[in-house]
Parts: C-alpha cells; sequence; structure tokens
C-alpha cells in the first residue's frame, strides 16, 4: 500500500501562486466536484480570503490514476509569508517531497531560499517548477538560471501556468515519478507524528497525524508519549480536504484522529501517539523527534475590554495555540485594565492575524498593546532578566546594562531597484556584511541590524521601495548593548500603558511626535480638548491636541441682542473647562488595533 503513497508540499512565496496550483491539482484528480470548486480552495478561513494570503497549512488527500494504478496524493499546502514560517517546517517534516514553486515575472526570493534550504535539510526529493509563464513580462529562461545556480542536478524544470493549467497534468506525474514512497512498518507498533491540531466544541481536541509506523482504529486506546496523557481514537479519517471518516489509517498515510481529550493543553504539537497498551507493557516505544520550539521575535499585551470576559479570553487563547503552536501566551496584571495575557508571536503579521482570529472566532473585544521585542537587562553584579513590555521597563538605569538582539538580514533585489533599497537600509542601525550575486539581475544583501528596526513594518517599506519585487529572510543573533529609554504617552493627563514603548534615546524627539500624531487622528474627539503627550522621565517632549466637538448652542435662536448668544457660548465654555478636568477619555478597541498595525 505504501508504495502508492505520495507525501508532498509546495514551497512557495507569497503570491507566486501556490494555492492556485493545489485549485489546478483537485481538479485534475476530482478531488473536488466542479459545480463545488472556487479559487483557492484550500484557503478555508474568511481572513485567509480576504488578505490573499495562506495563513495556516491545509492537508488534502487527492487520489490520481496513472497507468492503471491508483495513487494516493497527500498535498500539506504551506504558508508563503515569514511570519508563519514554523507552519511550513512542520509541513516539511510531515513529507517526502517538495514542490518549489517560482514567479516567472519575480524570480527567488528570500524566504523560499530558507524554506528552500530546511527542505534540502529534511532531504526531501525538489522538483522545481517555473509559474505565471502565461505573462507578457514572465521572464523564463533568466528564473531557471537562478533555480539551476540552487540546485544544480535538479532534473527538468517544469513550466506552467497554474491559472490555465498548462503542463500541470505533466507536473503532477512527475510528482508520482520522483518523490519517494512513505517508509515505515505496517507490523511495527504506531507511531504517529501530530503536525496540526484544532478544537470541536463537541469532540474536543483534533490531531492532524502522518502515520509512521504501525496503524490505528477507531476506539483504540492512545497514549501521547511527551506530554503522557491518555486519550480514544473515536474517529479517524483523512482530508479531502474537510474530514472524512476512515476504519484504518496505516504507515504513511496522513490524517486525523479525534482524541476525546476536551482539555487543551493535553495535546501539543510534534508530540508522538503510540499504543496504550504497548506503552504500559514492559514495551517502550521511542518517541519521533518533533519539531524545534520557535523563537518569538514581537510581544504584545491582550485584555479584555469587558474584564468580565477574561475566562472567555483565556479559553479562546488556549484553543487558537492549538492550531498556532508558534503562539504562546502567560498571565499578566496591570492596574488600568484588570487581568490579561502578555502574547508572543513570530512577527507584527502574526500578531495581526492572531488579534483578527480572536474577534471574529471568538466574538471578543480586545485591547491590545503596541507590538515590543525582548530586551534584557543586566545588572552590575551580572545577574540578569528580560522584558518584553515598555510597561517592566526599568525607570532607573543606573548600573544596569540594557541588552538587545540582533538580526542577520538578507535582502534578495532585482538590480535596478538596488538604489532605493540601500537608501532604506542606510536608515537602519547596522552594518552591511556582504553581498551575494543570484544570477546576473539580482543580488542577496546581507546586513546586521537590531530585531527593533525589521519590527516597525521594514517589510511594508521594503515592498513599497522596490515594487514588491524585494523580499526579505532573517535569522536571530546576539545580545549587544544598546542605549534605550522608555517611552510613555498621556492622554488628558492619565498616563496610557500600553501606548509606552522602548526606543533609541536619539530617537525620543521623533518617536515621540510621531506617535502623538498617529493618535491624534485615529482617536475620536471628546466634548473637551484632549491634550496628548509624550514623556520621558519627567520630561514632556512632544504634545498634540484634539480639539473638542462643538455643538451649535445658538442654532435655536433667532433675532435679538447678541449679548444672548454671548452668555450660551460662555456657558458652553464653562462646561467643557469642567468637563476637561473631571471627565476621562474612553479608548475604543479599533484605537488599540489600529497602534497595533503601526
Amino acid at each position: 500500500m505504501q508504495k502508492n503513497i505520495r507525501n508532498f508540499c509546495i514551497i512557495s512565496h507569497i503570491d507566486h501562486g501556490k494555492s492556485t496550483l493545489a485549485d489546478r491539482f483537485l481538479e485534475i484528480t476530482e478531488t473536488i466536484p466542479k459545480e463545488k470548486m472556487r479559487a483557492q480552495f484550500l484557503d478555508m478561513m474568511a481572513l485567509e480570503r480576504e488578505r490573499g494570503i495562506t495563513i495556516k497549512m491545509q492537508p488534502v488527500r487527492m487520489v490520481y490514476k496513472l497507468n492503471l494504478k491508483s495513487y494516493i496524493l497527500n498535498l500539506i499546502d504551506t504558508p508563503g509569508h515569514v511570519d508563519f514560517s514554523y507552519e511550513v517546517s512542520r509541513g516539511l517534516a510531515a513529507v517526502e517531497g517538495a514542490i518549489l514553486l517560482v514567479d516567472a515575472t519575480k524570480g527567488i526570493q528570500a524566504q523560499t531560499l530558507y524554506h528552500l534550504s530546511e527542505a534540502k535539510k529534511q532531504g526531501l526529493e525538489i522538483i522545481p517548477a517555473v509559474n505565471k509563464i502565461d505573462l507578457w513580462q514572465a521572464d523564463i529562461d533568466k528564473t531557471k538560471k537562478e533555480i539551476r545556480k540552487l540546485l544544480p542536478g535538479a532534473g527538468e524544470i517544469f513550466e506552467i501556468s497554474a491559472k490555465l493549467g498548462t503542463n500541470v497534468k505533466e507536473l503532477l506525474k512527475e510528482i508520482i515519478k520522483r518523490v519517494p514512497p512513505p517508509k515505515g512498518d505496517d507490523k511495527a507498533p504506531l507511531r504517529a507524528l501530530i503536525f496540526d491540531s484544532q478544537y470541536d466544541p463537541y469532540k474536543g481536541v483534533i490531531a492532524f497525524v502522518k502515520i509512521v509506523d504501525g496503524e490505528i482504529q477507531p476506539g483504540e486506546k492512545i497514549y501521547f508519549l511527551r506530554k503522557k496523557s491518555l486519550g480514544i481514537a473515536k474517529e479517524i479519517g483523512y482530508f479531502k480536504p474537510e474530514m472524512a471518516p476512515s476504519q484504518r489509517l496505516k504507515a504513511g498515510e496522513i490524517g486525523y484522529i479525534v482524541t476525546g481529550i476536551k482539555e487543551p493543553g493535553q495535546v501539543r504539537v510534534g508530540d508522538t501517539i503510540g499504543s496504550f497498551k504497548l506503552q504500559t507493557s514492559n514495551f517502550k516505544i521511542q518517541p519521533l523527534p518533533g519539531y524545534k520550539e520557535p523563537k518569538p521575535v514581537v510581544f504584545a499585551s491582550i485584555y479584555p475590554e469587558n474584564p468580565d470576559d477574561f475566562p472567555k479570553l483565556q479559553k479562546a487563547l488556549l484553543e487558537l495555540q492549538l492550531t498556532d503552536p508558534a503562539f504562546n501566551f502567560e498571565p499578566e496584571k496591570k492596574k488600568a485594565f484588570g487581568q490579561g495575557f502578555n502574547c508572543s508571536f513570530l512577527g507584527n503579521l502574526h500578531a495581526e492575524i492572531v488579534v483578527e482570529r480572536l474577534r471574529r472566532e471568538f466574538s471578543l473585544s480586545l485591547i491590545v498593546s503596541r507590538p515590543q521585542v525582548v530586551y534584557k537587562i543586566v545588572e552590575k553584579n551580572g545577574a540578569f532578566y528580560f522584558v518584553s513590555s515598555a510597561q517592566d521597563f526599568p525607570e532607573n538605569l543606573q548600573d544596569k546594562e540594557v541588552q538587545e538582539r540582533w538580526v542577520r538580514l538578507e535582502i534578495l533585489t532585482p538590480q535596478n531597484f538596488l538604489g532605493p533599497v540601500l537608501t532604506l537600509l542606510e536608515s537602519l542601525e547596522g552594518r552591511h556584511l556582504g553581498t551575494e550575486y543570484l544570477g546576473e539581475e539580482r543580488l542577496i544583501l546581507i546586513y546586521e541590524t537590531p530585531l527593533r528596526e525589521i519590527m516597525r513594518g521594514f517589510y511594508d517599506k521594503l515592498k513599497g521601495v522596490s515594487q514588491g519585487f524585494a523580499s526579505l529572510n532573517y535569522e536571530l543573533g546576539d545580545w549587544r548593548k544598546s542605549d534605550l529609554v522608555k517611552l510613555e504617552i498621556l492622554i488628558a493627563r492619565e498616563k496610557e500603558e500600553l501606548f509606552s514603548q522602548i526606543v533609541p534615546k536619539d530617537k525620543i524627539f521623533l518617536e515621540g511626535k510621531k506617535l502623538v500624531q498617529k493618535l491624534k487622528t485615529i482617536l475620536p474627539p471628546q466634548q473637551f480638548p484632549v491634550a496628548l503627550q509624550a514623556k520621558v522621565g519627567g520630561k514632556i517632549i512632544a504634545r498634540e491636541t484634539i480639539r473638542a466637538k462643538r455643538k451649535d448652542v445658538t442654532a435655536p435662536l433667532y433675532g435679538g441682542d447678541y449679548t444672548r448668544k454671548r452668555k450660551l457660548l460662555e456657558k458652553q465654555k464653562r462646561g467643557k473647562k469642567k468637563l476637561q478636568e473631571i471627565g476621562k477619555v474612553r479608548i475604543p478597541a479599533k484605537v488599540y488595533l489600529e497602534m497595533l498595525k503601526e
């Protein structure tokens, strides 16, 4: 049976046509009936379809007949954005082959290089394909040269149009020919790798698994080797792409197991499922390697707008963590907001997506702080601790040293955008390490810079100056000393903790002015003037004022002496002054979200 199984994924950058190619596979294999087919079928979330990006990996089982033989093709559709690299890494560990899909109008991108190197480390069979050959601006020969440089012994490089279906059937046949069947023993004890999971309010935790050894049937008792917890396979099945129950999953197959476990924390991605019967005997099952834990780079505080929703938020975070194990959280408490959570993410887009999912999928109104990176505070005696929010940053840095994480940044850009890209890089704190050439017209710029510099909208700026043609990838480096201070924001003389941030000392005036100007544009006006102030230590360094909403109190008057109008206007003025002294500003949740995007 394993000889007829092919497990593979697609390595691709955003907008290179990965989801469209998956659509053509679904059509050719007749997995989805024509009347039910829609564009980007495997992008199941409404958020994915709105933004036009893949956020969650999605497995699908297809059956294809070739030369009178039926083959089971398990495709795991993965994201392409740098913030969702952990999704891709888990997908790569569950397959034996990968399609390297490159847009002929844009060429290889930096993030694709990273995913390609990870696929090589896994020892996957890589099949290269150049997409969008139907477009007039496609440079097929140049793109193939770039691929040849990266994969000298790649064999045939397919020229396809995922949109029109050109040569897609031939690519599918090549997958069957070149991707090796999974290794595994049907007769060995059960070992299944959990590569993803989700929560169902009625069924509990559903584990997405690849059966590495053995087989499983409904009703069997299962054991989670790392968590040391027990479950029951209440239902098993395949992805078509919706869940379809089955009576058996064998070695090499990809499917799901309804565990019957109601506590999300009992099941973790990367764990190994084994037979409970064998585990309790003298024979001990060895766990599979699993996955490296992702390193968070951005932190933000999340609080419920209504304090009574704290238990609901906690449950939502646990359920969301099942589908997104790169996201972590721990409880925290602030005087102004009550109980909430300090959450860690792999980037700004990752943070924005998680917040939006919490709002939509769990109907939560949230207060969210601006994203911050983590800093190391080193005491004079050598002891140190980490802070991930401006609220915890020490006011007095005497006898303390602040250190921050640096990264190795790789920018892949066409030569004709080299000038604007270099200008953007010069705005960063950091230095140029070197340049590598990829073909004749594209190069890789290697820089090192503080992590906070690329977490401040750098990705969007890079796309802007290069018209979308440049791309980036980064790797975490060492800790280095830095001169940073805490910048606080006051709204109507009240300190707003979630808007505070940590900034370089030489940029406090620029950052303070930018923050209060941004707040002025998005904070709704009140019945009284609202002062917006940026403060460092005891000194106000920037100020803006939101003018009061003004009602025309003289509108009902007609004719008469002007003093009547003057009296009404003076009364209104006194009322607004009193309001300014005692009034409080209520900040809508959408303001926090807008500041998060900033």
